[in-house]
């Protein structure tokens, strides 16, 4: 095999060439850094090093297990994802679909770039546009509704508020960027297909039913398993900068918790522990999705 390795590197070594510095990274930021994962099993003490830290076996994790908190984090984390994944997975699927339908070129190609556009907002100017809209003084949706004779509303001091914002935010910003994978399955479509359809009489809906939706089944249970994967790894930066004392209670998730154990109290054992155990639980969500993706779709990502 190695051999095999090394003529195929002197036949093609421009590709072997441009392969060095991706795998350099994932080296290097991704597979080095395990050895870190030796401390959710230690006392960890920076001074003394992993060589001179006391070897404390599970009790990292029972502490979590057993920690008030728990509940509260496993919870938010898992709800907030769940929400997210059942209603902003199918809003890319809809918006490529809507777009390939359009009979305008100049309509595709507005609605295509004023739906990419808020991708490439920054997570800080992002959550800095949802607080000013969502202020109770100054903020947009406040105004609107004072002309309507109702009280100003402080959303983002109302627990109960918060999941819907994020995931609507999240929405709004990434369902056009997500949406070029679909609409690049549409385009590999034969138009063969489609005029036999019309011809034989399909309306529109019955086209995007038995088409275009089998047409993109593959692409998407893809998807829904590399997003399953991910169900308890929401992103730390906007949830983070989203959070108050008031809203707390439904904000606080596993990734948030971490960073303040692990940085602002510097117990690095302890949020080394919870950060494997969310790594396990993600990897045996990813499992079971691909399992039942295989069994009943027959695609899988593995």
């Amino acid at each position: 095999m190695i051999t095999r390795l090394l003529n195929a590197m002197k036949r093609h070594p421009g590709l072997y060439l441009m392969m060095l510095l991706p795998a350099a990274y994932f080296l290097i930021f991704k597979y080095i850094p395990m050895g870190g994962l030796a401390m959710a099993f230690m006392k960890y003490n920076p001074v003394k090093g992993f060589a001179g830290s006391t070897w404390v076996g599970f009790s990292n994790f029972i502490k979590f297990f057993q920690s008030y908190f728990f509940g509260s984090l496993i919870w938010n984390t898992f709800s907030i994802s769940l929400y997210q994944l059942v209603f902003g997975f199918p809003m890319p699927i809809i918006l490529a679909i809507s777009i390939n339908e359009a009979v305008s070129m100049k309509l595709k190609k507005t609605v295509q770039m004023i739906t990419y556009a808020p991708h490439f907002i920054s997570t800080v100017v992002m959550v800095s546009i949802i607080l000013q809209f969502l202020s109770p003084h100054y903020g947009l949706i406040n105004f609107m509704l004072s002309k309507l004779g109702i009280e100003p509303v402080n959303f983002m001091g109302i627990s109960s508020y918060f999941k819907t914002i994020y995931v609507v935010s999240g929405i709004w910003q990434t369902m056009g960027y997500s949406s070029i994978v679909y609409i690049a399955a549409l385009s590999a479509i034969d138009p063969q297909i489609v005029e036999a359809a019309i011809v034989d009489g399909a309306s529109k809906f019955k086209r995007i039913l038995f088409i275009d939706l089998p047409f993109l089944m593959p692409t998407a249970i893809t998807l829904l398993i590399l997003n399953a994967g991910r169900i308890m790894s929401i992103g730390f930066e906007k949830i983070f900068l989203m959070q108050n004392p008031m809203n707390l209670n439904s904000s606080e998730i596993i990734s948030t918790y971490v960073y303040k154990i692990g940085l602002l109290n510097t117990d690095y054992s302890l949020a080394t522990a919870i950060g494997l155990f969310n790594s396990v639980i993600n990897l045996v969500l990813i499992l079971i999705v691909n399992k039942l993706a295989k069994k009943y779709g027959e695609v899988g990502l593995f």
